[in-house]
């Protein structure tokens, strides 16, 4: 049994050794979760996608079950395009690391809607990660590497 508690551990360590939040161009992040603020309080789902080492730009979704904007129905979904700019080379961070502000700008029922956030990404694996995103569009969850 400890040979088998220490094969998982070596295999584990191993894992996380090579976990990278962001890697610049190329990188693709998949991200689903609880959207706890904003627009209302729903679920979340984003992609993104790295053009160079400090930015990244993807498309998302916002679906909301309560607390809709102006108490309107139409205002149940939040499509939107953003734009990350990754502070992870520019603050020194461990390469599990990423801090990322950035810009959603999309449509919110038949209005136009947009949100500023700073989000936080730390990668357990090198593909399973959380994140935390706050701003007046903010949302907790997992983040996956592509």
């Amino acid at each position: 049994m400890k040979k088998l508690i220490f094969t998982f551990m070596i295999i584990f360590c191993g894992a996380t050794a090579n976990a990278q939040a962001y890697t610049g161009k190329g990188d693709q992040k998949i991200q689903l979760g609880l959207s706890a603020w904003g627009y209302g309080t729903g679920v979340t789902g984003t992609y993104d996608y790295g053009l160079n080492k400090l930015v990244s730009v993807g498309a998302g979704l916002n679906a909301y079950f309560s607390d809709y904007k102006d108490n309107d129905k139409d205002n149940r979904v939040f499509v939107f395009g953003r734009v990350n700019f990754h502070l992870q080379e520019a603050l020194d961070l461990p390469a599990k690391w990423d801090i990322y502000p950035g810009v959603d700008v999309g449509v919110l029922g038949r209005d136009f809607g947009i949100g500023a956030h700073i989000g936080a990404r730390y990668f357990f694996t090198e593909k399973v990660g959380v994140f935390a995103e706050v701003g007046n569009n903010g949302s907790i969850g997992v983040s996956f590497n592509l």
